[in-house]
């Protein structure tokens, strides 16, 4: 075709796939389209995707590019400036995506429709990546949710139900690219040294990846799932979570599909508990929509006044899993190792660093954000205040999780924190979770040397605790 024709340009963001993708549809239902992927890493700015999203965006553009035959086109730079260029190269009538809804997205999007369509460029958007859109969401005066419950049963299951999936589009009105763009290796999106080889033993980016997946967790983990999703070491979490971030997978693809299984026995409770957590993923994405700040400032702004403490030595250990507390250090291996981290053992790690170490959960966010394939700033946000007692409907501060006790209750067997800490598989349970504890003979028999073969604690638990709720009683409001 004479690159003169009309077309269409579709921007692939967070929504790569090609089933349920409503701009996408649309776009190819106005005629010849140009599907682009822009990494914009300008914009950006603080928010730039860590290195593990970034290997994750390697692969899943790999498996987009091939469903689309070759034809996607990459480019590194401000988006504003490559639509100038396309629009100089082609007679360019619409440009289509789906929303996003991190503050800087947000700004640069708005702007950038203003300037096209002084260019008169038609600009048409969708909602591709959420159940309920965070404006129509909100108490009777108008004012956000911010408590989870009532934004869940009064906001979310009180409105209009989310739409149903659409189908995969037909390809025909896809053309290539007729200029010089970069390849998928120009983005430079994998790392110089290559940590990566165990995620690649277990994950599969991409819609591909995203339907098998979904339906391995809905066939076989979502029965039990919500007593089950608590045991690191069972099969009932989806870790669906990356594949949603990138948007290879819709909630209303996971939303409709766990609702086929409603009526099997003995799922009714598991099914409604899944629900409620694709719920509070809304949620998070309403308190960023709502609260831009939420990344950066403390929702509870008493908690401005915290006496956090700075100690780089406690914050590296924490970060190598070298804390001396098995199931602090399992989890922090499990991320560094998988990218991933079971969302039981997340709260642990979290609530140790800001309680017992009294760390700011801003080093907590930062390192998450670098290390996550899920890595989601809504989610992280949400996620780190609440467990910091600083956030909307946040777990309050008193509460501090005690690894020992998290432990023997939720990995009893030790499969779980054995896994990444095999320098313990042979030292007995009951000393697991405090091999301090355990008396010499024990040690030996499991050639076991405290401080050399496996840290001491870096800290006490009790006197930490303690520590902890002094800080916190400075702030606390009488």
């Amino acid at each position: 075709m004479s690159t003169k024709d009309s077309i269409s340009i579709y921007w692939f963001r967070q929504d790569l796939r090609l089933s349920d993708n409503p701009a996408l549809s649309a776009a190819i239902e106005s005629g010849k389209v140009l599907p682009v992927y822009i990494l914009d890493d300008i914009n950006s700015k603080d928010h730039k995707m860590g290195e593990a999203s970034r290997w994750w965006l390697h692969h899943s553009l790999i498996n987009l590019n091939e469903k689309l035959n070759g034809k996607l086109s990459f480019y590194n730079d401000d988006p504003s400036k490559v639509f100038e260029e396309l629009i100089k190269q082609y007679d360019v009538n619409s440009i289509f995506w789906n929303r996003c809804y991190e503050p800087w997205r947000i700004k640069r999007d708005k702007d950038l429709k203003i300037d096209l369509e002084k260019k008169n460029i038609n600009i048409e958007t969708y909602n591709g990546s959420l159940l309920w859109e965070p404006w129509k969401v909100l108490k009777s005066d108008g004012t956000p949710y911010r408590v989870f419950s009532p934004y869940y049963k009064r906001g979310c299951l009180g409105a209009t139900p989310p739409r149903k999936p659409i189908k995969k589009p037909d390809l025909e009105n896809i053309i290539s690219n007729s200029f010089d763009n970069l390849t998928l290796s120009d983005l430079n999106l994998l790392p110089d040294v290559k940590w990566f080889n165990e995620m690649e033993k277990i994950w599969k980016p991409g819609e591909d990846g995203a339907k098998d997946k979904l339906h391995l967790f809905l066939d076989n983990g979502l029965l039990g799932y919500k007593e089950g999703r608590n045991f690191p070491s069972r099969k009932n979490v989806s870790q669906l979570s990356p594949h949603m971030h990138f948007g290879e997978v819709s909630p209303n693809q996971v939303w409709y599909g766990a609702q086929l299984k409603e009526g099997e026995k003995g799922i009714d409770k598991d099914l409604t508990h899944f629900l409620s957590e694709l719920g509070w993923r809304e949620f998070s994405y309403n308190l960023l929509y709502h609260f831009p700040s939420l990344p950066k400032e403390n929702l509870q702004k008493k908690f401005d006044n915290f006496p956090w403490e700075v100690n780089e030595g406690y914050l590296d250990k924490w970060k190598k899993g070298l804390t001396g507390f098995p199931i602090v250090d399992a989890g922090m291996r499990e991320l560094w190792q998988t990218g991933y981290m079971h969302n039981r053992v997340r709260m642990i790690v979290g609530s140790f660093l800001v309680k017992n170490l009294l760390l700011h959960w801003h080093e907590g966010e930062k390192w998450f954000w670098d290390c996550l394939i899920d890595a989601d700033l809504a989610s992280n946000s949400a996620s780190w205040q609440w467990v910091a007692g600083s956030g909307a409907d946040a777990a309050p501060y008193f509460r501090i999780f005690n690894p020992i006790a998290q432990g023997i209750r939720f990995d009893p067997d030790g499969e779980y924190t054995k896994k990444y800490i095999p320098e313990l598989k042979n030292i007995p349970n009951k000393y697991l979770y405090s091999p301090w504890e355990a008396p010499q003979d024990i040690l030996d028999e499991a050639s076991i040397e405290l401080g050399k073969d496996y840290p001491h604690p870096i800290v006490d638990l009790k006197q930490s605790r303690e520590k902890a709720l002094d800080a916190f009683s400075v702030i606390r409001i009488k």
